[in-house]
């Protein structure tokens, strides 16, 4: 859900820095051909698929879902969080068999574009069915549908950048993506606060996610993979095998899996509940939360902007990458903390802001090293779709988890949502002091 991104690929990696290199002993994406920085049209583009398809990915996470499941089952938080773990559930079995179809594929558009598309437009039929659902259950159905659909979109994207973007560039490039990936719900929940209708709050935004996919899909150009060694037929051995990797093979890459990994349970704690959290502390009822959520969104983009373009740049130029990474899981816990003890919206926005800051920060970075220790570029998509589950996993699991912490000590409706975030703090520093430590081949 946080990725990382450049803006115009400048390739000027400046003269003094010193990329990350891979110990010669563990296999990486690096010893593939060598990659040619990508131009400004590419790089447009692809942020621009970014930002819608987070727009309509992130938004019901956010926001929305949260919204419909009020006006249906008011009171019952705690639906929310198997709705949302479930969906993360199925993507986490479908993803490796996804990418390992999109690996491949052999088509006369490549390989990654037809499940840009095809995500997109399955993302959208979903959420206009969302829109129409009649009780919880059917959203769930929905949300199920809907997450396959825009997080395959999702996954396409960042296959392709770790398939064509070279090392001088990926800072910048994680960076810009992961502001894209951040702007894109917050200027939908700007949007859905206008909006008349439930229905538009899910469609509009899925109709801007389709359209800048397919506009990335025509004009970000993708070689022709029909000219690539015939793909041999997949055995049930091969299938079972593409869900899992050899940490002692690649140890940086195990490594670096369990960092996201524990980063993002500490970040999915304090983010599946935020529209429940922000009506308990700011005493407002959630379907009037919109227009607070969208101030302090649009004042963490800010935030954002700083935390992921400046960090994925300074990443670039100093050569360094675990350090930013483990600074960006520093910020995260001071943000917690200060949204724990929070019970009015300037506190909430100073949380917010630092909350934001720590997240595009890490994403963006750890992004890069992902990419740079990547056991295999040829097989970019399933291992990219590795990497997702150190993301998805959590998605999953802090949902269902987290109704249990905000219960304890609670009374009544109150929810204890300061354990919560105190959790999430410590999940995220554990995180970010594993990339730090235990990451040997990135500096």
């Amino acid at each position: 859900m946080h990725d990382e991104s450049p803006s115009a690929a400048q390739a000027d990696a400046a003269a003094g820095s010193q990329p990350p290199t891979a110990a010669p002993a563990q296999a990486t994406a690096e010893s593939g051909p060598p990659l040619r920085p990508v131009g400004r049209k590419y790089l447009f583009w692809m942020l621009a698929a970014n930002f819608g398809v987070s727009m309509a990915y992130i938004l019901p996470l956010s926001y929305t879902l949260a919204l419909r499941l009020d006006e249906l089952a008011p009171g019952r938080e705690e639906i929310l969080g198997y709705i949302t773990g479930t969906a993360q559930a199925v993507f986490l079995v479908a993803s490796p068999l996804l990418g390992v179809w999109s690996d491949r594929l052999r088509s006369h558009v490549g390989r990654r574009r037809p499940f840009l598309v095809g995500g997109s437009i399955l993302g959208l039929l979903a959420l206009v069915g969302i829109a129409a659902a009649p009780n919880p259950l059917l959203i769930g159905v929905g949300w199920v549908v809907a997450m396959l659909g825009w997080a395959t979109a999702s996954q396409a994207i960042l296959t392709l950048q770790a398939e064509r973007i070279p090392e001088e560039q990926r800072g910048k490039v994680s960076g810009l993506t992961g502001l894209t990936g951040q702007i894109g719900p917050v200027v939908g929940i700007a949007i859905a606060s206008v909006l008349p209708s439930t229905f538009l709050v899910f469609v509009l935004p899925g109709v801007f996610g389709l359209v800048l996919a397919a506009a990335f899909a025509l004009r970000g150009s993708e070689p022709d993979s029909r000219p690539m060694a015939p793909a041999a037929r997949v055995s049930v051995k091969e299938i079972l095998a593409s869900y899992v990797f050899n940490p002692r093979r690649h140890p940086d890459f195990g490594w670096n899996w369990l960092g996201r990994f524990v980063f993002f349970m500490g970040l999915y704690f304090n983010t599946t509940f935020a529209t429940f959290f922000y009506a308990q502390r700011l005493d407002l009822p959630v379907k009037e939360v919109a227009g607070a959520v969208a101030v302090v969104g649009l004042l963490g983009m800010a935030a954002a902007m700083i935390g992921a373009v400046g960090g994925g740049f300074l990443s670039d130029k100093l050569g360094r990458r675990r350090l930013f990474a483990l600074i960006g899981a520093c910020v995260f816990v001071a943000g917690a903390l200060v949204e724990a003890s929070a019970h009015s919206l300037p506190t909430l926005m100073v949380g917010s802001v630092l909350m934001q800051l720590s997240i595009a920060l890490f994403s963006a970075v750890d992004q890069a090293i992902v990419m740079a220790v990547l056991p295999s570029r040829a097989e970019a998509g399933r291992y990219m779709a590795v990497v997702a589950f150190s993301q998805k996993i959590p998605s999953a699991l802090a949902p269902i988890v987290a109704p249990l912490i905000i219960t304890i000590g609670a009374s009544g409706d109150t929810k204890n949502y300061t354990a919560l975030y105190l959790t999430g703090a410590v999940f995220a520093l554990v995180g970010g002091l594993i990339v730090f430590t235990r990451v040997r081949s990135v500096r």
